[in-house]
C-alpha cells in the first residue's frame, strides 16, 4: 500500500512497511513557527484526539509521528556565543513541554 499526501506546497510518499517496522523520534518533522500563536495552534491540532506530549518543543501525534514544534530564533539563542545566554536558554527549554517564545527570549536575556 502506498499514498502521497501535499502539506504546505510540499509533496510526501508513504507506504505500509508492515508491523516490523514502528514509528520512532529517529523521524520527526520539523515546524517552524513565527509566534506563540503558531506554536499554541500546531501543538494544540497534534496533540488532540490521543497525541502526546513530549519535551522541548516533541510531540507525537494521534498516530505515533513525531514532531518538533520550533520557533526560529530558537536555533540562534542556543548557539550565541555568550555561553551563559544560550545555557540559560537551554535549562528554559528542558524545563518545558511546548516551547514557549516569551520563556525563552527571558531567559537569554537574564543577567
Amino acid at each position: 500500500m502506498t499514498g502521497e499526501f501535499e502539506l504546505d506546497g510540499q509533496l510526501f510518499y508513504a507506504f505500509d512497511a508492515g508491523p516490523q517496522f514502528k514509528f520512532t523520534e529517529a523521524i520527526s518533522f520539523y515546524v517552524n513557527c513565527e509566534t506563540q500563536e503558531e506554536i499554541d495552534h500546531f501543538w494544540n491540532k497534534l496533540t488532540s484526539d490521543g497525541g502526546q506530549e513530549s519535551m522541548c518543543g516533541w510531540l507525537k501525534d494521534k498516530f505515533g509521528v513525531s514532531w518538533q514544534i520550533v520557533p526560529p530564533i530558537l536555533p540562534q539563542m542556543l548557539t550565541d556565543k555568550d555561553k551563559a545566554k544560550a545555557g540559560r536558554v537551554m535549562q528554559a527549554m528542558m524545563r518545558n513541554e511546548k516551547n514557549n517564545n516569551s520563556g525563552s527570549e527571558k531567559a537569554y536575556n537574564d543577567k
